[in-house]
């Protein structure tokens, strides 16, 4: 996944700045960023302190190997070694 330009801190402060009242167009504009991706922040970190942001990537990067997290030196994508079949109906 690509890494954002912008900080959990700068994110959550921009989502501060919308409830304080600045236009969500005007925020973008001067931000540098879609609407959509204030939307998009807005579902993910809304009502979110810094601290908590934090931990929230925090947790997301631990789960993203949790094959690794539980002993597996294999990964999802490699092959098992061997066929695996449905079973008849």
């Amino acid at each position: 996944m690509k890494k954002s330009r912008f900080s959990e801190e700068q994110i959550i402060g921009f989502l501060r700045q919308a409830e304080a009242g600045m236009t969500i167009p005007e925020l973008c504009r001067s931000g540098g960023f879609s609407q959509a991706t204030f939307y998009k922040w807005r579902a993910k970190y809304g009502g979110m302190q810094v601290s908590d942001a934090q931990r929230l990537c925090e947790l997301e990067s631990e789960n993203a190997t949790p094959a690794a997290l539980w002993g597996y030196p294999e990964t999802a994508t490699t092959p098992h070694p061997w066929p695996v079949h449905s079973t008849p109906a």
